[in-house]
């Protein structure tokens, strides 16, 4: 009974925040229909900034449902060894436009012989989750390191920048949903991309922790897996 009484809590907690994400950009959006159809209004513009609101929102509903399935165990992550090279090099293919759009420099340090126990689709949602967000939070003229290789037993993939980081108190919460520091609120995202990678590693039966980038710049995002 106390088992579903707290399930019952969390999903209600969950509930919650979903509806708080959405009533954001949902006012935002009322807000500009509304002035576009006021007289002299900048209609273009203002029904620009109504598709950006709504874009949010897509990928707010769709970080949901993907979360949701693998909460569930719906979503399958692991169905033998995906090679991390090739995965990496498409990935920042697609995201390197957008780094150099914020003066970013993206860089790779991948082992070939380097693969992690995940499917490649799987892979590339804790790659693409990653990576944007160091685009996202690291700020101007930042550069990004993606790495893997092998230790011992295991496959180490970190995604590391250089740029503004993250204040201490705030590392262990970065993987909760919904969760942004006060340098995060200012920007857009879904606030569920790192909770989305944690529950792709750990049930890959990985692990993964943040933490201070190399010479205590940035952050450094570590994702360890059993080779």
């Amino acid at each position: 009974m106390m088992a579903d009484d707290a399930f019952q809590e969390l999903r209600a907690g969950f509930t919650a925040a979903v509806s708080h994400e959405l009533r954001t950009p949902l006012a935002r959006l009322l807000a500009l229909l509304e002035s576009a159809s006021l007289p002299g209004a900048e209609t273009r513009e203002l029904l620009e900034q109504a598709r950006s609101e709504v874009e949010q929102m897509t990928e707010l509903v769709d970080d949901i449902l993907f979360l949701s399935e693998l909460e569930s165990g719906r979503a399958v992550v692991g169905l033998g060894a995906t090679r991390v090279e090739p995965v990496v090099e498409d990935v920042l293919a697609a995201l390197r436009p957008r780094a150099e759009r914020a003066g970013q420099e993206l860089v790779t340090l991948v082992a070939p012989d380097a693969d992690v126990p995940l499917r490649p689709r799987m892979l590339r949602v804790v790659v693409e989750n990653l990576v944007s967000n160091a685009i996202r939070y690291a700020g101007d003229g930042a550069r990004c390191t993606v790495s893997a290789r092998r230790e011992g037993g295991v496959t180490v993939l970190s995604v590391a920048d250089n740029g503004a980081g993250v204040p201490e108190a705030d590392a262990g919460r970065l993987f909760e949903r919904f969760y942004r520091g006060d340098r995060a609120r200012a920007t857009h995202g879904t606030g569920l991309g790192l909770s989305i990678v944690k529950h792709v590693v750990t049930q890959a039966g990985g692990d993964v922790d943040a933490r201070r980038g190399p010479g205590g710049l940035g952050l450094e995002v570590r994702c360890t897996f059993p080779v």
